[in-house]
């Protein structure tokens, strides 16, 4: 089985470009599945931003030990959060439910007229 290939060096290769996955392959099972797949957020991150976010993690979030680690301050460490953190869209982790499930609900008299409304305004 040939080795697979660093993740740094794809990132070379395509030199920032955005790029779809369209083949995955299960190496304990060598199952291969196509289609087109996106990268997530930190995957498209240029490799040092990726990096930067790993030791941000594994430092706990510590900007003094990201100072010391990178030989920076600690305004070029919140500089660089914050141009990273403007580059992700965060995920909405309570969405509101669609407008058509709160109707439905309603209807089967599961909640109330000002619960649904409550719901669709998204308090």
């Amino acid at each position: 089985m040939a080795k697979a290939k660093d993740w740094q060096e794809l990132t070379k290769l395509t030199e920032g470009a955005p790029l779809i996955v369209e083949r995955v392959r299960l190496p304990e099972t060598d199952i291969a599945i196509e289609g087109s797949f996106e990268l997530p957020q930190l995957a498209r991150l240029p490799a040092d931003d990726q990096v930067f976010i790993a030791a941000f993690v594994k430092s706990h979030g510590s900007i003094k030990e990201m100072e010391q680690v990178f030989g920076v301050s600690y305004p070029t460490v919140k500089a660089r959060l914050n141009r990273i953190a403007a580059a992700l869209e965060f995920v909405d982790t309570n969405p509101a439910p669609p407008k058509s499930e709160v109707l439905e609900r309603l209807a089967r008299g599961e909640i109330t007229a000002a619960q649904a409304i409550a719901e669709l305004e998204g308090k």
